[in-house]
């Protein structure tokens, strides 16, 4: 049996009125439609606090009772596979609007399996409908504002009408990351509607200890080509009129618009928010008396749209017709157990179908690691026209990059293809997650920073991207190279010399790869771009223009599968397993032992997630002995996974304890004779390894 969604006031009174002439003429259907869309919403609200009451879902739920107008009116303005739209946590009425049935919202909050935005992998009240356009977004409070200027790149690219539409709450506008999506879109006068809708209150902090202005716009209001347009988001004529001026000056293209609509909160933050503690008695009136639903609702009695007989009845519809979805989604499975490991990681291109090989081609030329990158770079340029690149100087004139590694693709792909970014590396990374969404063909290159050292700003986006894939249930992969400059021995120092690769790999759907050879700079650069999903690609710096990372020309077809380590020297009593600088290291030292008759095997790993196990074992089966060298610190480091690979499969076969040769556990200093000490130099690789000869 339901009850009334909309509590009946004693009096309407103090209702404010609508601002009715605000959007026009508009025909007495319509505004009984957007009734109810706005009854439905708050119907679908009561019911998610329903569920949680019973304890069969829904654990979390943010209310958008008082946000009605404005997520009715962004809905409205959202076009089934045309547009794309990133909602936030809040958003039930603007999904409801945009297309998603109460019956998938039911999936959502319940957390089942047929949910089409997650499958119940994404928190409930996290709302999405990709195969229409309507983004998984995630938790973290407006991270999707860039990734909607990404997809208005591709959309401008493609010459589609077709607009991005990011919605937030005023709070996350106080995220560095939102001032630079917002800057970004109006330097490139992209296709991009803001809607900030703003309640006042970030959980329990209220507007002004978070903004140095309660209208949040005024802090964006001086970004030149940024259009600000001000509405009340309780009032669905004012909020109609407002996203339809902004959707008709973004798809112009006349720039990005940002929609500041004035909310309320009717209920706490959350359901784990105890709003009483923080809102006095007034304050929630006042909230009551500003109430959507109701404003509408005494508009089309006072209209004479409806009678209050036939309005009833209406709302009564919508209240049984939502008790049977609800009751669909009820019954509806689960997520199975063994579903968890589904989509763990996006796909690798498939060599053979794609006309590539693993073999190299013979009587090539030799060239220098920088070399085959480059050359790699333009010959996936040239195959792919979808494939774009941009980062840090990596397209001013003729310099192509801080290493010149891009040299010539500016003139040969052009700047709608090959582009600086700003000096933002979560800005350069998230607008590359934005941009591939728009197809799946798109392959994205980025130099997320000039340094790998000075990529942290980007991390909150490359977890998310990395778990995009799990996340949307394959239904959405990122698919970016991220290339950095990596490693030292080139005394840069601090922000200059460090490693980053035990980090990255620590990320489930992130892949690290590491060359220290030309060839196979080559053929992973080319496994990276033709796959799906996020592959950092690091490149050891050191050695660009080394003589001893020069090899024989891979070309155009050559490429290398991910976690396929490769012996760099066959040897039968210690088994070096190492990658990325320390393998010359290692080959020398190994070298200069066999003079004295050790025979050493160095393993190269290449690739650090996914790692080759199958090659780990077989080198220690046949040696015995193990050392594990690299560059990155020894606390956590690849190391100590190649170590536990060993310990697992391989414990019997070993003749020593497995060793370990890392960098100190201090950063790396500036003068050579610091970056000496801290690094694994060739003395300390050879004492270990007669160490282990000799036990």
């Amino acid at each position: 049996m339901t009850t009334q969604t909309v509590p009946k006031p004693s009096t309407t009174k103090n209702l404010p009125p609508l601002l009715v002439e605000a959007y026009g003429k508009v025909d007495g259907a319509v505004v009984v439609g957007w009734y109810k869309l706005l009854f439905g919403t708050r119907a679908l609200d009561e019911r998610a606090s329903r569920y949680i009451r019973r304890g069969m879902g829904w654990s979390y739920h943010a209310r958008c009772a008082g946000h009605e107008g404005i997520q009715i009116a962004l809905g409205l303005h959202f076009r089934a596979n045309k547009d794309f739209l990133f909602p936030y946590y809040r958003d039930m009425g603007t999904n409801y609007a945009a297309g998603v049935t109460p019956y998938e919202l039911f999936l959502n909050g319940l957390s089942r399996d047929a949910d089409p935005c997650s499958g119940g992998r994404h928190m409930s009240n996290h709302f999405g409908k990709p195969s229409i356009g309507i983004q998984n977004v995630s938790s973290c409070t407006g991270n999707h504002a860039s990734h909607a200027v990404g997809v208005a790149r591709a959309l401008r690219y493609y010459k589609t009408d077709g607009v991005a539409l990011s919605s937030q709450g005023e709070s996350s506008a106080s995220e560095g990351y939102c001032f630079e999506a917002y800057s970004g879109a109006a330097r490139e006068q992209l296709p991009v509607v803001f809607v900030l809708q703003n309640n006042k209150y970030g959980i329990s902090v209220p507007v002004e200890q978070q903004s140095s202005s309660p209208n949040v716009a005024d802090n964006f209001r001086g970004i030149r080509g940024l259009r600000v347009i001000d509405c009340d988001g309780t009032d669905i004529f004012d909020s109609m009129r407002a996203m339809r001026d902004a959707v008709e000056h973004a798809r112009s293209g006349k720039g990005p618009v940002m929609v500041h609509a004035q909310c309320i909160r009717m209920g706490a933050h959350s359901n784990s928010d105890a709003h009483d503690l923080y809102r006095t008695p007034d304050e929630l009136a006042e909230a009551a008396r500003l109430d959507p639903v109701l404003r509408l609702r005494h508009h089309v009695l006072a209209a004479k749209l409806l009678d209050e007989q036939m309005l009833k009845a209406l709302e009564d519809e919508i209240e049984a017709s939502l008790d049977a979805e609800a009751q669909k989604a009820e019954d509806a499975p689960k997520p199975a157990p063994e579903s968890a490991m589904d989509f763990a990681d996006p796909p690798m291109v498939d060599i053979a179908a794609a006309g590539l090989s693993t073999q190299l081609p013979e009587g090539e030329p030799v060239e220098k690691l920088r070399e085959a990158i480059t050359r790699t770079l333009i010959e996936e340029f040239r195959a792919n026209p979808n494939t774009f690149c941009w980062g840090q100087d990596v397209a001013s004139k003729d310099k192509g990059g801080v290493f010149n590694l891009t040299k010539g693709m500016l003139a040969e792909f052009g700047p709608q293809r090959v582009f600086n970014g700003p000096i933002a590396e979560n800005f350069i990374v998230a607008t590359a997650n934005g941009m591939t969404r728009f197809r799946k063909d798109i392959r994205i290159v980025i130099e997320a920073a000039q340094f790998a050292d000075y990529v942290w700003p980007a991390m909150e986006q490359i977890v998310e991207t990395g778990h995009d894939y799990w996340r949307s249930k394959g239904q959405f992969s990122p698919n970016i190279t991220c290339r950095l400059a990596s490693g030292g021995y080139i005394t840069g120092g601090l922000y200059h010399s460090q490693n980053v690769e035990a980090v990255m790999s620590h990320l489930p759907g992130v892949r690290v790869v590491y060359p220290a050879f030309a060839d196979d700079a080559a053929g992973l650069l080319r496994t990276s771009i033709r796959s799906e999903g996020l592959t950092f690609f690091l490149e050891p710096k050191y050695l660009y223009n080394r003589p001893e990372a020069r090899a024989p020309k891979a070309g155009d077809k050559f490429a290398i599968p991910f976690g396929r380590g490769r012996v760099r020297r066959s040897g039968t009593d210690l088994s070096i397993i190492t990658y990325g600088n320390t393998v010359h290291h290692s080959l020398r030292v190994a070298d200069r032992l066999e003079a004295e008759g050790h025979s050493v095997e160095v393993f190269d790993l290449r690739s650090i997630r996914p790692l080759d196990v199958e090659g780990i074992c077989e080198t220690t089966r046949r040696t015995g002995k193990v050392l594990v060298v690299h560059e990155d610190h020894l606390f956590q480091g690849i190391g100590g996974e190649v170590a536990a690979v060993i310990a697992e499969y391989c414990f019997q076969d070993l003749d020593a304890p497995v060793r370990r040769i890392g960098a100190k556990d201090i950063p790396i200093g500036f003068s050579p004779n610091l970056e000496m000490a801290t690094l694994p130099q060739e003395s300390t690789i050879e004492a270990a390894a007669r160490d282990l000869l000799a036990f």
